[in-house]
């Protein structure tokens, strides 16, 4: 299956961090972690989005470098795009951010390159 990016349209969306960046497992039981095509540590953050009629989904989205997000903290992923994936006769969508910004401000996007 060939893997196309989605972008995705987050401007109707109130997205909160539920659960700060941590890195990326390849294997759980041997603790491999995910490294991008660059060979950098790919980080995985959980976000709670909520639309306009009050429903809400956890989502997780993948990042490098690692960004200064903490737990409660809105914001708006800049690039995000969803990919669609199928193994072993399950599939699925995962999701994947270039950086971060804070919701409700005209700041720059925050990635782990910033501090």
């Amino acid at each position: 299956m060939r893997t196309i990016p989605i972008p995705v349209d987050t401007t109707k969306l109130q997205i909160t961090c539920v659960k700060p960046a941590k890195p990326r497992l390849v294997n759980k039981d041997t603790g491999e972690i995910k490294r991008d095509k660059d060979g950098n540590i790919m980080y995985e953050l959980t976000f709670l989005f909520e639309d306009e009629f009050n429903r809400m989904e956890l989502v997780k989205i993948s990042t490098t470098p690692e960004p200064q997000i903490i737990a409660g903290e809105e914001v708006i992923p800049v690039g995000l795009v969803g990919y669609v994936w199928e193994q072993g006769g399950r599939w699925g969508i995962s999701y994947r951010a270039t950086s971060f910004r804070p919701a409700g401000s005209a700041l720059p996007a925050r990635t782990g390159a910033d501090l």
